[in-house]
């Protein structure tokens, strides 16, 4: 084993490279001005390429929405989005009758087992300032004994969300929000029940670090055989086991290394991604992920006789309002609020 706990380093771009348990995972950052009555950019969208704008003209893009920005109604199968939403809001509806609206620190898991359609709308409330949005998507795989659970999605609102503050010899804090897993006795809220992380053997962990201007800290070993990855996203330049590291690189790691940080620059902000391989085929078309080719034309073939129970929304890219706050109401029709 080499005496340095990087393995390589991976360029970042808008969408980055995971390792099993995960699929996919992509940053968005886009810097959205005014809002206007239909929760949409004030200001015209000539030039752009409605319906497929991924291309960040004047810093932000209107993605497949054709009015307001975001992903219009589109199926999943056989795998879980983690939306973790650092600024700006999420219109969250779906095909169970499910609907939300989140974000500002807060974290949607949505397991999408057998089936569902879901619509990921950001709302510009804001008429008279700008509407910055951040957030990463995560995709986590799901092992075939779970490919066909029942739909399902929780809420880790922000204020609930577990963090762990750590300071240095000078002072200077480190703060990790433990979205997955645990770090020492800082353990995660429950993911929901049919995920891979719901064993703790599994040592999945979703982790936001943010490193104060000059902070040291020392990310602490995993088990063997676990994947881990650190993603350098944000802040001028960090030393990783005593390697100068730019922003936007992707650090591949031993697990059972412990990794000495030191933010040089100002604050940084970093993602670790980590879990062990669930090691199973993995055959990926589109929205779909599941084991073999034949599972998949048979998704496809599900989708277009059942569309997962239908749409029962009046509007293929639902948002809800400028009035209503943050919330989440299930499938039961259970509702949970939380205050702006």
């Amino acid at each position: 084993m080499s005496n340095s706990p990087i393995l390589r380093q991976l360029p970042l771009d808008f969408q980055w490279p995971t390792s099993d348990p995960f699929l996919f995972c992509v940053h968005h950052e886009d810097h959205y001005p005014k809002g206007n009555d239909e929760l949409g950019p004030q200001g015209s969208l000539a030039g752009r390429n409605i319906g497929q704008d991924f291309e960040p003209r004047n810093g932000w893009r209107m993605y497949h929405g054709d009015r307001v920005p975001g992903f219009p109604v589109h199926p999943h199968r056989g795998f879980e989005t983690v939306t973790v939403v650092q600024t700006g809001l999420v219109d969250h509806a779906d095909s169970m009758g499910a609907a939300g609206r989140y974000g500002g620190g807060d974290t949607q898991w949505m397991t999408a087992g057998k089936g569902v359609q879901h619509s990921e709308m950001f709302p510009l409330l804001n008429k008279d300032r700008d509407n910055p949005l951040e957030l990463f998507q995560i995709w986590l795989n799901l092992p075939k004994a779970s490919k066909f659970v029942e739909p399902h999605f929780s809420m880790l609102w922000a204020d609930t969300i577990p963090r762990r503050t750590i300071k240095d010899d000078a002072g200077r804090e480190t703060e990790v929000e433990v979205i997955a897993g645990k770090l020492d006795d800082t353990v995660a809220l429950p993911p929901p029940p049919d995920s891979w992380a719901a064993d703790a053997e599994h040592h999945v962990a979703i982790w936001i670090i943010k490193m104060a201007p000059g902070a040291e800290w020392t990310l602490p070993p995993t088990e063997p055989g676990v994947n881990r990855t650190l993603y350098y996203f944000a802040g001028d330049s960090i030393t990783v086991a005593g390697s100068g590291v730019t922003p936007k690189t992707g650090l591949v790691l031993q697990p059972e290394m412990e990794v000495v940080l030191n933010n040089a620059g100002s604050e940084s902000r970093l993602l670790l991604l980590q879990g062990r391989p669930i090691a199973e085929p993995v055959v990926q078309y589109g929205p779909f992920v599941m084991n073999t080719r034949q599972e998949i034309q048979q998704a496809f073939t599900d989708y277009q006789q059942t569309q997962f129970g239908g749409w029962p929304w009046p509007a293929s890219d639902q948002v809800h309002g400028h009035n209503k706050g943050r919330f989440a109401r299930h499938a039961d029709g259970k509702e949970e609020t939380r205050s702006d």
